[in-house]
């Protein structure tokens, strides 16, 4: 028996319809899978107290070296958080002559502190601090052609009033996410935990990758990762350590981008200003002790 017409039609407007509606619900979903995926996760280097002013085996120079001669990204361009006055660093003539190498190689000089010493910015007098800071803005202006844009306070700490007077002076805070804890330069400056150390770290803020909560910069997350090119352990490990970062970042299945570190100074800027220190009000987690003693 044949189907009556307008059954046949109906019928087909039905399935047109259900297929349209599947397609729709499919595209959705495959909409929706693709906005949860989080983006690529790409590493900032910074280095903090530089530069160096020994005369031989210096740890500042060899850092530079590894860092555009490397089996895992040659030409990577990195943050230099400097001492510009310091006593036996950045205030001696080859101290000097790194900050300006620093800056011809295309990375990214940022202002640490201007004082002969690794001086806390909180401990020092109204008169002192505004100093340094006169003088950090100073030194790098006339390295770089340009004020900076971001600090990182001496021992990680800072309060209401210093971060005022950063941003007085057009600078933001950077802190860190992964911290290979090489601060210490004298007595023991190595480390034999190095992957335990920064898987534990990544593992961290993978929490905060996953929800969505980190900015993306270009496509890509940028994680901080903290140094110091003055420990010479650190200075003679630079690519054991960007081994380190991409096998621990596969072990979590957080993908890096196509070129997993920065190879651009603008670009690194960037993405530094997306990551700095807003709101005194907020006080973000601190690396190691310096959570506990600050905060």
């Amino acid at each position: 028996m044949l189907a009556h017409p307008r059954f046949v039609i109906f019928r087909s407007v039905f399935v047109a319809l259900l297929a349209l509606s599947c397609l729709l619900a499919s595209n959705c979903q495959a909409e929706q899978k693709l906005a949860s995926t989080p983006a690529p996760i790409r590493f900032l280097l910074s280095f903090d107290d530089g530069p160096s002013g020994d005369h031989y085996n210096n740890s500042t120079e060899q850092v530079l070296d590894a860092l555009a001669h490397n089996h895992v990204q040659p030409g990577i361009k990195v943050i230099f958080f400097v001492q510009t006055r310091a006593a036996r660093g950045g205030g001696t003539e080859i101290g000097k002559s790194l900050l300006r190498r620093e800056q011809e190689e295309g990375h990214l000089l940022a202002f640490h502190t201007a004082t002969a010493h690794h001086s806390n910015h909180r401990f020092l007098s109204e008169e002192e601090f505004e100093q340094s800071l006169q003088d950090g803005v100073a030194d790098l202006t006339e390295i770089t052609g340009g004020a900076p844009k971001l600090v990182r306070p001496p021992f990680w700490n800072y309060d209401e009033r210093t971060l005022t007077a950063y941003e007085k002076h057009g600078m933001h805070i950077l802190l860190t996410d992964l911290n290979a804890n090489d601060g210490k330069i004298w007595g023991i400056n190595f480390s034999l935990s190095k992957h335990r150390n920064m898987l534990k770290q990544l593992t961290e803020l993978r929490e905060q990758w996953l929800a969505g909560s980190l900015p993306v910069v270009d496509g890509s997350t940028p994680v901080v990762v903290t140094f110091h090119d003055v420990n010479t352990y650190t200075a003679n490990h630079v690519e054991v350590y960007l081994n380190i970062l991409l096998e621990v970042a596969k072990e979590l299945n957080m993908p890096t981008a196509d070129k997993p570190f920065y190879e651009q100074r603008a670009d690194l800027e960037k993405a530094a200003l997306a990551r700095t220190v807003r709101d005194g009000e907020i006080r973000p987690r601190l690396p190691g002790l310096w959570d506990w003693l600050w905060q």
